[in-house]
């Protein structure tokens, strides 16, 4: 880090979410929202601060892992710690949250993001993101079929460890002897055309579970996808336009 790029760091990481005058605390309401022990929050919050870091210092655009994003989230309804104590107090310009607007040219985006995330994380900190919070590329934008439960009402049964594309597969063979059995067509025959379409099919499979997955991340300056970054004396106030989802997105606020 440049010396500019130490203060800075210095700045974020003294910097605390958790009001110690509240209850109910910002790490312990993040663990509890996620499911997560005490002690892998504060690992997240922890890297959390080091993307905003990246995001401060990025001159292309850099996105979160996807716990790192749970964080963010977080932080932006926390309104007057987020956009007035950290944006304008702490880093002297706001960090606009903007997710992606789908398609394959976000999708490719994004990744080149994250990929770049990665690696200006590994040259700044001098050391590898930890796989438990920073996940590959592939998990990153495929492991991402989240929804809110009410605990109250449902039960959580994790699902058996066995691949979606494989369980397709079975079906397929299954399928496919069952129709043998019930034809008169050549057995050979109809086997090749299995083990010829298996492949396709699971390749189509993965092209559509990774087509418009929720990416989000963070662009040093414009109003395009992601999060735009601006010198400011105030926070997101009422002039913010484009606020959807948990927190602000856009370029509106308190200017630029």
């Amino acid at each position: 880090m440049t010396a500019v790029e130490l203060i800075l760091w210095q700045k974020i990481e003294d910097f605390q979410l958790d009001d110690h005058s509240a209850s109910f605390k910002f790490s312990k309401r993040l663990a509890r929202e996620n499911g997560w022990s005490m002690n892998y929050t504060l690992r997240v919050i922890q890297e959390y601060k080091k993307f905003i870091f990246l995001c401060c210092i990025s001159e292309t655009g850099v996105t979160p892992s996807d716990p790192v994003d749970q964080v963010w989230h977080l932080h932006l309804t926390y309104t007057k710690s987020y956009w007035i104590d950290f944006c304008k107090n702490t880093l002297g310009k706001e960090i606009h949250h903007n997710p992606t607007k789908g398609g394959d040219s976000e999708a490719t985006k994004f990744d080149s993001f994250y990929t770049f995330s990665r690696t200006l994380y590994k040259d700044k900190f001098s050391s590898e993101p930890p796989l438990d919070i920073w996940q590959n590329n592939e998990k990153r934008f495929s492991d991402i079929n989240f929804r809110r439960i009410n605990l109250r009402k449902y039960w959580l049964v994790p699902k058996p460890k066995v691949s979606k594309n494989l369980i397709i597969v079975y079906a397929i063979v299954v399928i496919g002897f069952l129709f043998i059995q019930a034809s008169d067509t050549d057995s050979l025959s109809i086997l090749f055309g299995i083990l010829i379409g298996i492949p396709l099919i699971v390749s189509i499979i993965k092209a559509l579970r990774n087509k418009n997955s929720g990416n989000d991340g963070c662009t040093p300056s414009g109003c395009g996808s992601g999060c735009t970054t601006h010198s400011s004396t105030s926070g997101c106030g009422s002039g913010c336009s484009g606020c959807s989802g948990s927190g602000c997105s856009g370029c509106g606020g308190g200017g630029d």
